[in-house]
């Protein structure tokens, strides 16, 4: 107990010492996963429709060849951001620019590594991106497209009016599930100079040496950022979602009125016009 309470103790040095300091890094770590993650869903959405392009032997061959060169260009992409650490390709990125530039095109401070960061950040999320808006197109059902068409819908048409609506609102898990990955992730930034929640960390525990003193304050932050994510967006979901009771109409008023109107002169629909009827009237 001893121990707990000299953590206890020494977390509270911490925060009450650098607390300005460890909220500029969340914000910084905010923005940089917020914008990325926006900017990452961007790109997914553009590679995924990109790959759900139809094209058929009926289409001409200049439309063909492009279609299969942008589905490859796309694969390409996907499986080399999928397939590398975030940190390697923040360094083949900020750092491989100048060098086969000659040092002619490079990142020049603090904007440059905000630019460098979001940058990194956000084709990462597009190529994980991709994959999940194309098996959110994938997973409508294809009589959907169909009955577009045949209602004389184009594709652009189709897909922006009938598909996109219901495959975004199936990939709503994995956009949070990437901004949540994002938080944690833009820690990897430190690499290129970029300061974070987690180089805010780095640079404290390089002043006073209480590395597990200040970790403990990073794994409080990171959970209660990612937390409060995960239940706003489960409340985006549930609101997406509609009412949970449904009141079924098994009585149409429109249907129960029809007829029921009587004119003053004819009368409805439902009465006698037999000149028998009118004859029972009169007695």
């Amino acid at each position: 107990m001893e121990k707990f309470a000299k953590l206890i103790t020494d977390v509270d040095l911490l925060w009450s010492t650098y607390s300005s300091v460890y909220l500029k890094g969340i914000r910084n770590t905010l923005i940089l996963a917020i914008v990325a993650t926006l900017i990452g869903c961007i790109i997914g959405l553009v590679c995924g429709i990109l790959n759900t392009i139809p094209y058929s032997r009926q289409d001409s061959v200049v439309k063909r060849i492009v279609l299969r060169l942008t589905r490859i260009i796309v694969r390409i992409y996907v499986e080399v951001f999928r397939g590398t650490p975030m940190v390697l390709q923040a360094v083949f990125i900020y750092f491989g620019l100048p060098y086969f530039t000659d040092a002619q095109l490079r990142f020049r401070g603090n904007s440059g590594m905000w630019i460098a960061s979001i940058l990194v950040v956000s084709i990462n999320t597009g190529a994980y991106m991709a994959e999940s808006v194309r098996g959110g197109i994938m997973s409508i059902d294809p009589g959907q497209t169909e009955g577009a068409k045949a209602i004389g819908m184009t594709h652009l048409q189709t897909m922006l009016y009938v598909i996109l609506p219901q495959a975004i609102r199936n990939i709503i898990p994995q956009i949070g599930n990437n901004l949540i990955i994002n938080i944690k992730d833009t820690s990897v930034m430190f690499v290129i100079g970029f300061i974070d929640f987690f180089a805010q960390h780095r640079n404290i525990i390089g002043v006073n040496n209480m590395s597990f003193q200040s970790a403990t304050i990073e794994m409080i932050g990171y959970l209660t950022l990612t937390l409060a994510f995960s239940f706003i967006l489960r409340a985006v979901e549930k609101r997406l979602d509609g009412s949970d009771s449904y009141e079924l109409v098994n009585v149409d008023p429109l249907v129960m009125a029809a007829g029921t109107y009587s004119h003053p002169d004819r009368g409805n629909i439902f009465d006698e016009h037999s000149r028998e009827y009118k004859g029972m009237e009169g007695d």
